[in-house]
Parts: C-alpha cells; sequence; structure tokens
C-alpha cells in the first residue's frame, strides 16, 4: 500500500479520535455541572438563563465596539444618515443605533478582510511587483466596506418579497374582519395577531401600526408611516384606498373588496407574465447544455461508423 494512504488514514484516524475525545470531555463536563446545580438545589433553567446573560452581555460588548467604530465614520448631520436609517428599518432593524452600528460593521469588516488579506495572500503578491500588494489590500478592504451594503440590499429585498407574498392573504382576512362587524382599527389589529404565525414579517408591521393607534397617532399618519417603513406599492394604495374611505366616509368593506379582487387579478397576471417568460429563460440552458449532449448522442454513433470505414478506405490502405 502507497505509503502516503497510510500516512492519510493515520492522521484522519487521529484527528477523529481526538475530536470524539474532547467532545466526550466536554459533554462529561456539563452532565457534572448539571448534577452540580441540582446538587444546589437550583433549577436547570436558572443556570440557562445565566448562560444567556453572558450571551447577551458578550454580544452587547460586541455592538458597543461596532458603536464606537461606527461613531468614526458617522456624520455630523443627521439628515446625511436618514437614507440609511430608512433601509435598516425597511430590513426590519429599527433600534435607534442600528444606523451607527451598521457604518461600524462596515469598518470592522473592511479591517478584518485587510487583514485576511495580509495572512493569507501577501506573499502571493511578493513576485507581482511593488504595487501589488497595496492595490491588493486595498482592493480586499474596498470588498469588505462593501460587503454589508450588498446584504442590507439582500434583507431588504427578501423582507419586501415576504411582505408582498403575504399581502393577498392579510387582505382577504382584512376583508372577513371589516365584513363581519369590526372596525377598521380592531381588524388591522385582528388581522396582525392571526397573521404572524405564518408571515411574521407583516404581522410585525400591523402590530407596530396598532400599537401606534393605541399611542393616540392619527390613522392617517399611522398608515403613511407604515407605507414608509415597507415601501411597496401593494400597500402603499391600500393606505390611500383606506385614507379616501376614512375622509369620504364610503363602505369600507366593499371598498376592501374591490381592492382584494383587483389585487388577485393582479397576482394572477404576474403569474402569466412569469409563466410566459419561462420559455424564453429556457433558451440558454438549452443551448449551452441540452442541444450539445444531443448532438453527441444523435451524430456520434454515425461519426464513429465513418471514421471506421471511410477514413481507412481513403487512405488506401
Amino acid at each position: 500500500m502507497d505509503m502516503l494512504i497510510i500516512v492519510s488514514a493515520s492522521a484522519f484516524l487521529v484527528v477523529l479520535f481526538i475530536s470524539w475525545g474532547i467532545y466526550a470531555y466536554l459533554q462529561n463536563k456539563q452532565d457534572v455541572n448539571d448534577w452540580s446545580t441540582r446538587a444546589q438545589g437550583k433549577s436547570l433553567s436558572q443556570q440557562t438563563e445565566q448562560k444567556e446573560k453572558k450571551t447577551t452581555n458578550l454580544k452587547g460588548q460586541f455592538v458597543q465596539v461596532l458603536e464606537r467604530l461606527g461613531q468614526v465614520q458617522k456624520p455630523q448631520e443627521q439628515k446625511n444618515i436618514s437614507h440609511l436609517r430608512a433601509g435598516l428599518v425597511t430590513a426590519g432593524y429599527r433600534s435607534k443605533n442600528s444606523a451607527v452600528v451598521f457604518m461600524g460593521a462596515r469598518i470592522f469588516i473592511a479591517i478584518l478582510m485587510g487583514l485576511g488579506f495580509l495572512l493569507a495572500g501577501s506573499d502571493r503578491t511578493a513576485t507581482m511587483g511593488a504595487m501589488a500588494l497595496p492595490g491588493f489590500l486595498i482592493g480586499s478592504m474596498m470588498i469588505g466596506y462593501y460587503l454589508p451594503q450588498v446584504w442590507l440590499n439582500m434583507a431588504i429585498s427578501g423582507r419586501k418579497q415576504k411582505i408582498v407574498d403575504a399581502f393577498p392573504d392579510a387582505l382577504d382576512l382584512m376583508v372577513v374582519c371589516v365584513e363581519a362587524g369590526l372596525g377598521l382599527d380592531q381588524a388591522l389589529a385582528r388581522v396582525g395577531f392571526e397573521i404572524k404565525s405564518g408571515h411574521p414579517e407583516l404581522g410585525e408591521e400591523f402590530s407596530l401600526l396598532n400599537l401606534e393607534l393605541r399611542a393616540g397617532l392619527s390613522r392617517e399618519q399611522g398608515l403613511r408611516n407604515l407605507v414608509n417603513r415597507t415601501d411597496l406599492d401593494d400597500i402603499r394604495s391600500l393606505v390611500a384606498l383606506l385614507i379616501q374611505t376614512d375622509r369620504f366616509g364610503t363602505s369600507i368593506g366593499q371598498a376592501l373588496r374591490v381592492h382584494s379582487d383587483s389585487m388577485r387579478m393582479k397576482r394572477r397576471l404576474k403569474a402569466e407574465e412569469k409563466a410566459a417568460q419561462l420559455p424564453v429563460k429556457l433558451m440558454v440552458p438549452l443551448i449551452l447544455f441540452i442541444f450539445p449532449s444531443l448532438m453527441v448522442v444523435i451524430i456520434g454513433p454515425g461519426a464513429i461508423s465513418l471514421m471506421r470505414n471511410l477514413l481507412p478506405s481513403l487512405s488506401g490502405s
């Protein structure tokens, strides 16, 4: 047997046994701590709470570090970070320090990417010239600096898509609640409570709207805040409908039912549009992957037969 295979198998077994020994030791230590906690007359829930407090403290310390880094980049005027704060609110992060923490995370990841490049890739740029090392270092730090923004855009798009997918169900439930005799405020609160289990993002938005209405905010302003938080055309059209209905005193149930039917038709048209785009989107994989393999399967045996029979006769052998 090859010596390389023997050494590799031995190293694998050694690492496996060491890992298993460490896991067994930690597991036994955890069991001993549990029995010690029971012997002292304490419950395991108290120990779990202490661990959660330690984890929370570590998380809080890390957030404080990010806040201090973010203060370096924080602009003096609050209006300059309003766009960033609005994006974070749309993504679901509503803490007052979320914008500063985000700025600190950008600096932290940029420094981390720079250190990672110095540790792993600096040797590879030694033969590329004097400007290769600072160029790649600045490039890696720029990538790390803009990675949180890419993540934020993805988080905003994902949350918006979840709210859009849940909105027709919430609208139908709102129609049922209003036609059952509930007022608009009670219907919004009921919809937020019922839909939270299946669609937590939209349920959270309706719950915040309900809290604002309970705090004394006007219905119109609360609905406009909902539009600003979600930044979706579907919710914007619903809010415009509810505000107009409230101003002119028309039937909310009938208006919601008409709007629900139009939203259902719009959703069906979107599905038909995506279905119509499917043949065009399938052309690229068909041309690149399916057609070449079909050509090989169909023409391949004939080409091999020609090479075996025709070429020897043409060469005169």
